[in-house]
C-alpha cells in the first residue's frame, strides 16, 4: 500500500512562448451533449478555450451542434452519428496520433448509444477527463471492471462518487470532511486515475498524493460549473501538464474565479 503524501504544492501555469501558435497548446475534444442538454458541452468547450487550449472541438449530435457552436463560436464541430464506428473514425481522422485530450460526458445522456460511445473511447489511448454522464455510465458498468486503457481524470461530485463507490465497496462518506481525502485516495488507487472529489474543499488524489483546495465559495453551487472545471482541467493537460498537476491547478483556478 503506497504511503499517502498530503501536498499543498500548487504548480505554475503552463508557459506561453512568444512564438507560439494554436498548435503549440494542444487540442481538447469535448464529447457530450444531447437534445435536452445543449449547454453542457458548450460551457466545457468555452472553459477549455479560456484555459489556454489551442484548439477545441465539440463532438455532439447533429441536432445539438449548431446551438453549441453558437454558444461557443471559437470551437469547431464533430457530428456524433448513430454509427459509433463512424464517430470514432471522425475523431481518429482529426487526431491520428491520439494526442488530443478528451473531455467526456458533459450533457451526454445515459442512452445505450452513449454507453457504447463512452466504453469505446475509454478503450482508447487518449487522456480523458471523465465527468457527468460519463461517470454515471462507468458506474453502471461496475462491478465488472470495464476495459479502460485511457489515462483518466475522474471528476465526481458526491452523488456521482457514491454511484461509482458502491459497487467497488468504497465505504468512505464523500461528504464527511474527515473522510473525503480517504475516499478520493481509495478510488484513485482502484482506477489508477486522478480523482477530483468536488465540493467544499475539493480534494485531488493520484492514490499517493492528496491535495486539498482552499479556493471557491457557494457561487460555484450552480448547474454548469462542473462542466467548466472539466474543460479547464482538460485544457491544462493539453498544454503539457501532468494529470495530477492539471487537476490541482484547475480546481484552484476554478475556485479563484468564483472568489473574484
Amino acid at each position: 500500500m503506497p504511503t499517502l503524501k498530503p501536498t499543498t504544492h500548487l504548480p505554475p501555469l503552463p508557459p506561453r512562448p512568444i512564438d507560439a501558435h494554436k498548435g503549440t497548446f494542444g487540442t481538447v475534444i469535448v464529447v457530450g451533449g444531447c437534445e435536452t442538454m445543449i449547454g453542457a458541452p458548450a460551457l466545457c468547450a468555452a472553459a477549455a478555450l479560456r484555459g489556454g487550449a489551442g484548439l477545441v472541438k465539440i463532438a455532439t449530435p447533429r441536432s445539438v451542434l449548431p446551438a453549441a457552436l453558437t454558444i461557443e463560436p471559437g470551437a469547431t464541430g464533430i457530428v456524433i452519428s448513430d454509427d459509433i464506428l463512424h464517430t470514432l473514425e471522425q475523431i481518429n481522422a482529426i487526431d491520428p496520433k491520439h494526442q488530443a485530450i478528451l473531455a467526456l460526458g458533459p450533457g451526454l445522456g445515459q442512452s445505450e448509444h452513449a454507453r457504447e460511445l463512452v466504453a469505446s473511447l475509454l478503450r482508447g489511448k487518449r487522456t480523458t477527463v471523465l465527468d457527468a454522464d460519463g461517470l454515471n455510465l462507468l458506474a453502471k458498468a461496475l462491478p465488472d471492471k470495464p476495459t479502460v486503457r485511457a489515462p483518466l481524470v475522474l471528476t465526481p461530485h458526491p452523488g456521482e462518487f457514491r454511484r461509482l463507490a458502491q459497487p467497488l465497496n468504497i465505504a468512505h462518506d464523500p461528504t464527511d470532511p474527515a473522510k473525503r481525502g480517504e475516499a478520493a485516495v481509495a478510488m484513485a488507487r482502484i482506477f489508477d486515475a486522478i480523482v477530483v472529489l468536488k465540493g467544499a474543499a475539493t480534494v485531488v488524489s493520484d492514490g499517493t498524493h492528496l491535495f486539498t483546495n482552499t479556493t471557491g465559495n457557494p457561487a460555484l453551487a450552480t448547474a454548469g460549473s462542473g462542466d467548466v472545471l472539466t474543460g479547464l482541467i482538460a485544457a491544462l493537460i493539453a498544454q503539457g501538464m501532468s494529470r495530477f498537476d492539471a487537476a490541482c491547478l484547475g480546481v484552484h483556478l476554478h475556485g479563484r474565479a468564483a472568489d473574484l
